[in-house]
């Protein structure tokens, strides 16, 4: 199946994507991966996609669907992908359309209460990168990586005040994607009413969605 996981930040859309390329066998492709992977492989379309991040503005749509289709048709895509962080616009949608079907839409409904207290608990380290997180994942010793040792920070936009913006920004950027894929695609709705919810529960509810999808098709 080609699915695209839609979730607004917090909502666990890079948790569940990894999970759920283990269990379907298919990848998860994040464009941001994408286009870190196609600047090191130092391809023509990197070089271009490099000079636009480098002066800190957005890479054009054709440039991000030429790279998404490059990556789409590799052999580990045959069976299908999941697809985190795009589309962004109904444009880019309109020219997903023209490459590749997409077959479900994974729609996290995260409430705003849950996503601010995940990602104002979320804690990373300067050193190493890794990431703790104070509600469910919180580290050894406080303030202290237990992987290196480095120091633990908050990023300026995991602080309340942003927090808020970002997730009004993602609802007025996302609702005319779902709103258009809504009577072309079927959806799997996934809600989020409980904090401590783990990943493999939320996952199994998201497989058994993509399931009677699957039945309905066969």
């Amino acid at each position: 199946m080609n699915l695209i996981i839609f979730g607004p930040p917090g909502s666990g859309k890079g948790t569940y994507a990894t999970r759920l390329q283990n269990q379907l066998g298919i990848p998860a492709i994040a464009t941001g991966d994408i286009f870190r992977e196609t600047i090191k492989q130092g391809t023509p379309t990197g070089k271009k996609v490099e000079k636009y991040l480098k002066s800190g503005q957005l890479v054009p749509d054709e440039i991000v669907i030429e790279v998404l289709k490059e990556r789409i048709n590799r052999e580990d895509c045959k069976k299908g992908f999941i697809l985190d962080g795009f589309p962004r616009t109904i444009e880019q949608a309109k020219a997903l359309d023209k490459i590749t079907k997409i077959n479900a839409i994974i729609n996290l409904q995260v409430p705003d209460h849950i996503i601010t207290a995940r990602l104002s608990s979320r804690r990373i380290c300067k050193n190493c990168g890794a990431i703790y997180n104070l509600l469910n994942l919180k580290p050894k010793k406080d303030g202290i990586c237990d992987k290196c040792g480095g120091e633990l920070y908050q990023r300026e936009d995991d602080k309340e005040d942003v927090i808020k913006d970002r997730i009004e920004i993602y609802k007025k950027q996302t609702q005319p994607i779902l709103e258009y894929y809504k009577n072309k695609v079927p959806f799997v709705n996934f809600k989020c009413e409980n904090i401590d919810m783990p990943p493999e529960k939320a996952v199994e509810q998201i497989l058994e969605g993509l399931r009677k999808i699957g039945n309905r098709k066969n």
